[in-house]
């Protein structure tokens, strides 16, 4: 079970904080950019050779950043859980934005990547495991994705250790893995990469 009803969490944050990164719970602008910049930097500089999936799209904000900074993949997908956010997404991108659970998905699209910003936050551990393996079986190249980082327990967010990111490595059989960190306090940005 999630640690919240994302339904309920996230509509709630909407009514109240409208389209804007409170409402998808980001503290800030510069927090949700931040983070943006994080997964950036840990993929190629050239992302229009590439095909990207913004797991966890929410408002479609991550293509938004993309753009603005001429660093458009070959093709963007978003996919999301939530029907509402799945609409505003698409509306705001005008690319492909699919209605989909990816802990019981019916099909995922293959791409070269998967990306997920804060997605994560809301899930269990067991939830979280099974939505980062669920985006690396369909990666050519790589899973991007940050998280909450520490030994703090909370009953809403998912902090992920250094022995969670270890046991989702050998689980999963990553071949490579970035970390990045320092950005912000209690986040990571972790790389998941497939031998070429």
């Amino acid at each position: 079970m999630p640690k919240v009803d994302t339904k309920t969490f996230y509509k709630a944050s909407l009514q109240k904080y409208a389209q804007t990164p409170k409402g998808v719970q980001w503290n800030s602008l510069f927090s949700q950019q931040t983070r943006f910049e994080a997964l950036v930097h840990l993929l190629p500089d050239d992302l229009s050779l590439y095909t990207l999936v913004d797991a966890g799209c929410g408002f479609g904000d991550l293509y938004t950043f993309l753009q603005t900074r001429n660093k458009l993949p070959k093709k963007y997908i978003g996919i999301d859980c939530l029907d509402f956010m799945c609409s505003i997404a698409s509306r705001n991108t005008q690319q492909t934005i699919i209605y989909e659970d990816i802990l019981h998905p019916k099909q995922l699209p293959v791409a070269d990547f998967y990306i997920c910003s804060g997605a994560l936050n809301t899930l269990s551990k067991f939830e979280s495991y099974l939505f980062i393996q669920n985006c690396y079986q369909h990666a050519r190249v790589g899973v991007v994705f940050n998280a909450l980082y520490g030994s703090k327990k909370s009953q809403t967010y998912n902090y992920f250790n250094t022995q969670d990111i270890e046991n989702l490595q050998q689980t999963l059989q990553v071949d490579t893995v970035q970390m990045y960190e320092g950005y912000i306090d209690n986040d990571i940005t972790l790389g998941f990469f497939k031998k070429n």
